[in-house]
């Protein structure tokens, strides 16, 4: 597959920068408690349908006392509108009750700690680090397994892989915002079913690599 040069990829991503300064998470979340809660129930679901069945939840919860205090099947009430509610709940409650025995009801500063907790894997645990404790890290979605080896940024067949590639790749300067740039690409230009390659920022670098 084709690759873009060191050159090209800091174009892409000055591009990037300029188009859009500080992008920020879609999740819509008041603390960190509650963010860790959004990513989780947004595995294999829009960030657009956890906003909506978190609005009202978020009114009522935002620590982990308060989630354990209103039950698994009062949570599902909350959140049935999103796929997998039943397994999503059972995270939440363990994860809440773990998170209160295990560090004082804050969510941890770790990769490793945050991913002894139920629902939470590598992605997950990436996006609490670079959102709330600010680290650059590169949090593999669905979008950028789709749309970094397609653009020419990465190579790997598996997100460990992607991320791997484009923490190599990408230069430091950009790490910070890096996933949500490519994120907000992915969700809406470089969309999965008709591109909007005529709209694209950065068309004329792009690849193009069949996949």
């Amino acid at each position: 597959m084709a690759l873009l040069t060191k050159k090209q990829l800091v174009t892409v991503f000055e591009r990037f920068k300029e188009n859009n300064p500080n992008p920020q998470t879609e999740l819509l979340a008041p603390n960190p408690y509650c963010l860790l809660v959004s990513v989780v129930l947004s595995a294999q679901a829009t960030d657009k349908s956890v906003n909506a069945a978190t609005k009202e939840l978020y009114k009522k919860v935002r620590t982990p006392q308060q989630m354990l205090s209103l039950g698994k099947q009062k949570l599902i009430g909350y959140i049935k509108s999103i796929g997998l509610f039943n397994s999503k709940a059972e995270h939440v409650m363990e994860l809440s009750r773990l998170l209160i025995e295990n560090f004082d009801g804050k969510v941890p500063a770790t990769r490793e700690e945050l991913m002894s907790l139920p629902g939470v894997g590598r992605k997950t645990a990436n996006v609490i680090l670079n959102v709330v404790y600010g680290e650059p890290t590169m949090p593999v979605d669905t979008h950028l397994m789709r749309i970094c080896p397609k653009i020419g940024l990465a190579t790997g067949t598996t997100p460990e892989e992607v991320e791997a590639s484009l923490v190599k790749r990408i230069p430091a300067e950009y790490m910070m915002h890096a996933h949500h740039w490519l994120i907000l690409h992915g969700r809406y230009v470089c969309t999965a079913r008709s591109p909007k390659c005529g709209e694209c920022l950065i068309n004329d670098l792009c690849k193009h690599n069949e996949l």
